[in-house]
């Protein structure tokens, strides 16, 4: 055994609670180095004649990646604490791994040995809303979705997709468009919007804000916001604002004061300034978002700014009854910040989602005193470059989704808000090459895997666009030049996630096959009786691909077409189109 590769730390994502009764615990070791992995385990106050009473259980191996196996099991401990530790088996050692190191036999005569969950505190579980799991969210640029009101135009606005976009032009999109549209978003199976800043700010984009407690005039007043609010509810879709509390804009009042009246600012502390008078060029010697000068950086720690924007996050909460913040840039603003800004809107409502813009790990603001997700651009990069770049093979692919489910409890998983694309990055027919069969390969992935997928406005029409602004065009209404098929598509997908429990969020998803000779992945998807096997082909050939799996007298059902069949053979072989796939439901899969 190599035992430098053996890894486990109690707490964080290898060892947790699920809920309030169950403990998840995961080990890691080197990839096929040991083949049984076993957790001893007992209460730290269980003795009898002097030697500590403890229990052996089998883990089970949740997955792979490139260098690690990763081992699983869920333990609920009669009395909410817990010892514990591992007996490792290979085929030529057997070792057993403590907190205290490696040993031959299992100490009995002190639990310090062991790795220790203290105590199972109701408090500590994390602990995100339910409903996150079941949704469907899609993410609107209020600037370019619709234009409902021409009269509020801003001056030099330009006719509707008259021309590709720039940083600087305006098309008029706003609330009242949107309105006119929740039909279509209905129809398509939506039930989240995300917006990007609304609040008054110069730019089209709205991140350099201007004031936080008011609706940009472009979009419309704060009761043409309360009626969009309201339409969404009325039609099952919860609305997620974006905050955007690292930075304000140029034009930002306390900021406008500090560039008048330098030190002698009553709002001089609101700001990271290095020295007087500030200065813009070449480098500002304020702190900024990147070194954008008119994006100064707030000062998060000063009790009046702090005061200000919970003040802000509680408003559009109780006043227009919003179900969830997005936080821009997340990770540049303290922990203590978001650990009152968790304290201040769940005061208000419990359920509200809580969703940090991060794009490295970030296990330090998902223990659950600071955010339910991020947006989970691990799992973004690694579709992209499998499906629409050609840059990775199958295995590679399948160990970096892997890698990704097992960086964060389960509990966080199941909310992790799956994005392909947004107004950061070029759209996704974009990336790759105009190919939309490899489109409708990485909707029917996100839709089908752990978390709660985004689509990005325009995407599942086909919509194009290279970085920004390329990917922040004007939403195409003219049904003639939208793609209905790849609508249809997602359309379908949304669908059959909200039909099958197994398909979406409430499913284990595991892979079972990787081969990258023909390009193709298989994976499962099972709750309860109900297991869905799901084969992606991402080559430009039709395979005939021999399902692993023994499903003679099964009763199958070809989602995708409604066709049913019995399994009369063992080895059933699957054939696949180029670029294509199939989904099948088996019942009672696991029943011999």
């Amino acid at each position: 055994m190599l035992k430098e590769a053996i890894y486990h730390r109690p707490k964080d994502n290898f060892a947790y609670a699920y809920d309030e009764k169950t403990l998840h615990i995961r080990l890691r070791t080197k990839k096929d180095d040991i083949e049984q992995v076993n957790l001893i385990y007992g209460d730290p106050y269980e003795w009898e004649n002097g030697e500590w009473q403890t229990q052996t259980a089998s883990m089970s191996k949740s997955g792979s990646d490139k260098l690690f196996d990763y081992w699983f099991i869920a333990i609920t401990p009669p009395y909410r604490r817990l010892r514990y530790g591992f007996e490792l088996k290979s085929k030529d050692e057997q070792l057993i791994y403590t907190e205290k190191g490696f040993y031959r036999e299992a100490p009995k005569d002190d639990t310090a040995y062991y790795f220790c969950f203290p105590f199972l505190n109701q408090s500590d579980v994390f602990k995100a809303p339910e409903w996150v799991k079941d949704t469907v969210w899609y993410q609107i640029f209020p600037e370019r979705f619709a234009n409902g009101n021409e009269k509020l135009n801003p001056p030099k606005t330009l006719p509707w997709g008259s021309q590709d976009p720039t940083p600087t032009s305006f098309f008029g999109g706003d609330f009242e468009g949107i309105i006119q549209h929740v039909d279509y978003l209905v129809e398509l199976g939506v039930t989240g919007i995300y917006f990007t800043p609304i609040f008054k700010a110069p730019s089209n984009h709205k991140y350099d804000t201007i004031d936080y407690f008011e609706i940009d005039p472009q979009f419309g007043d704060k009761e043409t916001f309360k009626r969009l609010v309201e339409t969404c509810h009325k039609h099952g879709i919860k609305v997620m604002l974006d905050a955007v509390f690292n930075h304000s804009g140029y034009y930002f009042e306390p900021f406008q004061d500090v560039l008048k009246n330098g030190e002698k600012s009553k709002y001089k502390d609101w700001f990271h300034i290095r020295e007087f008078p500030l200065q813009s060029e070449p480098r500002p010697n304020y702190d900024t978002f990147a070194f954008v000068p008119t994006m100064p950086k707030l000062n998060t720690e000063n009790p009046e700014v702090k005061k200000y924007l919970l003040d802000v996050a509680a408003y559009w909460i109780r006043e227009f009854d919003i179900d969830g913040w997005r936080l821009d840039v997340a990770n540049e603003v303290d922990h203590q910040f978001w650990r009152e800004f968790r304290q201040a809107v769940k005061s208000i409502k419990p359920d509200l989602y809580i969703l940090g813009e991060i794009w490295h790990d970030s296990m330090p603001w998902l223990r659950g005193d600071q955010f339910d997700a991020v947006m989970n651009y691990p799992f973004t990069n690694g579709v992209l470059r499998f499906f629409a770049k050609n840059e990775v093979k199958a295995s590679e692919f399948v160990n970096t989704i892997t890698k990704v489910l097992h960086s964060y409890p389960n509990n966080v998983n199941e909310v992790a808000f799956n994005l392909l694309g947004s107004h950061d990055t070029p759209r996704i027919l974009t990336i790759c090459n105009n190919d939309k069969d490899k489109v409708k390969l990485m909707f029917l992935f996100q839709l089908s895997f752990t978390g709660t997928p985004c689509i990005y406005y325009g995407d599942e029409i086909g919509m194009t666009g290279g970085q920004d602004p390329g990917c922040r065009k004007c939403m195409v209404w003219e049904e003639e030049k939208q793609d209905r098929d790849l609508f249809n598509h997602v359309k379908k997908l949304i669908s059959l996630r909200k039909t099958y429990p197994a398909f979406g969020n409430r499913g284990e998803l595991r892979f079972i096959e990787a081969n990258d000779e023909t390009n193709h992945f298989i994976y499962t998807k099972t709750y309860e009786n109900e297991t869905i096997i799901f084969v992606i082909n991402n080559s430009k050939n039709d395979l005939f691909i021999p399902l692993p799996f023994n499903l003679k007298g099964k009763k199958l059902t070809n989602l995708w077409t409604g066709e049913e069949f019995a399994a009369e053979a063992e080895v059933l072989t699957a054939q696949v189109p180029a670029k294509g796939f199939l989904i099948c439901r088996v019942e009672n899969f696991n029943d011999e």
